[in-house]
């Protein structure tokens, strides 16, 4: 059998931190220049030695997205980029354009390069085609179904490694490449800064008729007529490994730490199970889909995986996500007094009955005795984002610790 691997994105350095403790394999992460996250905080070249050197001491992977699509003018600026990484050396580079290929392939030869998704990877051929030019992964399109990808697997060499998302939002163009966000705001998506109008509502207005907005329709069922659902194969671990896939890819880097814990952590042990007993995995099933559900989502789809999507993988009648816990911050340190020190991040209040969510799969439902603010006075709430707090919740925590809420209302 194959070693599957557990691929998380991470879009600052804290949410790394927290991809690696909650169950990564390797880590995929953005530097200030070049990727499709214009928007996520990104990474300093300080960050990323950070970043690299935490995993690295934990035995996890670092690639970083260089994936735009290039123009002219980007070309200089990603050899001066490329120079830059070389030095700083993460394990791989995701780059879906042949123009940044020949570039890295030039500046840093012995650089593991891995081919994005936005490259179109639909057939066997274009694997080939990657692999002759030195490529060693190659993301599958969304596009595919898992026997397009199990027949991929039977015709490129046995070295040669397939990437398939199995978590996460869907693109409602073909692989990724989208004109909507540049036509209606100016923004390119295709370099990095899709302001994602798929996720918008629509109406007709006619040409003689300003101002006049008409609804669309379909079947009755509402407006957001691109807005895709959600990408969940935490059901069918069984047939993505039999498809011969080798790294599992979660979509996010624009998410929260508790977002990539949640589903690294579920998916972690969804994974040990299988590999473990695959009557465990079953056994399991109603915990991992409990709390694969504990994190945003948009209603779930299995996406291309069995087919061809039709009309129920999108969502009509709004375009909010469904959100069950909050993030209230992650432990950075106990102290003495056994404290937790957090960033906050959401507010909460003395007296709530809050969770922690820990590493290993334990969830701890412990009450708000104290919060005490940096000069050791008492608040009755915590009302500032980001404002730096000690919490007294008389539970057993330790760093990295997740601390969040739930809003389903109890019956």
């Amino acid at each position: 059998m194959r070693k599957t691997e557990l691929l998380i994105p991470a879009g600052s350095l804290e949410v790394l931190k927290t991809a690696v403790v909650y169950g990564a394999d390797a880590v995929y992460i953005g530097g200030e220049a070049f990727g499709l996250r214009a928007k996520a905080k990104n990474f300093t070249n300080e960050d990323i030695r950070e970043g690299i050197d935490f995993a690295h001491e934990r035995g996890v992977k670092v690639y970083i997205t260089a994936n735009i699509l290039a123009h002219n003018d980007d070309l200089p600026g990603v050899e001066e980029y490329f120079e830059e990484l070389k030095a700083i050396k993460p394990d791989a580079l995701i780059i879906s354009d042949p123009g940044v290929f020949a570039v890295a392939k030039r500046i840093i030869p012995d650089m593991e390069l891995h081919i994005s998704t936005q490259a179109n990877n639909t057939n066997y051929g274009t694997y080939l085609f990657w692999n002759q030019l030195g490529a060693k992964r190659v993301v599958s399109a969304r596009e595919l179904s898992l026997a397009e990808i199990k027949e991929i697997r039977s015709r490129i060499p046995e070295d040669m490694e397939i990437e398939s998302f199995i978590h996460g939002a869907m693109c409602m163009s073909y692989s990724g490449r989208c004109l909507l966000s540049n036509f209606l705001t100016g923004k390119d998506a295709n370099q990095g800064a899709c302001t994602h109008p798929c996720r918008w509502k629509y109406s007709i207005v006619e040409e003689k008729r300003p101002g006049e907005y008409m609804p669309v329709y379909e079947n009755e069922r509402g407006t957001y007529i691109f807005n895709s659902k959600d990408l969940c194969m935490i059901e069918y671990i069984p047939e993505m490994m039999d498809a011969g896939i080798d790294s599992f890819k979660i979509e996010g880097r624009m998410k929260t730490a508790l977002y990539v814990a949640t589903v690294a952590r579920t998916y972690r042990k969804a994974i040990d199970d299988y590999n473990k007993d695959p009557e465990i995995y079953k056994a399991n099933m109603e915990w991992y889909r409990s709390e694969i559900g504990k994190c945003t989502y948009r209603e779930f789809t299995t996406g291309f995986y069995f087919g061809k999507a039709d009309s129920s993988a999108q969502i009509y009648d709004n375009n909010t996500y469904v959100k069950n816990y909050t993030y209230l911050g992650t432990v950075e340190r106990i102290d003495e007094r056994g404290f937790a020190l957090i960033e906050q991040k959401n507010k909460f209040s003395i007296g709530e009955t809050i969770e922690v969510m820990k590493p290993d799969g334990r969830n701890l439902e412990a009450v708000v005795k104290a919060i005490y603010n940096e000069e050791g006075s008492l608040q009755e709430s915590a009302p500032h984002s980001r404002q730096i707090l000690y919490v007294d919740l008389e539970a057993e925590m330790e760093q990295y610790d997740i601390l969040r809420r739930s809003e389903v209302e109890e019956n």
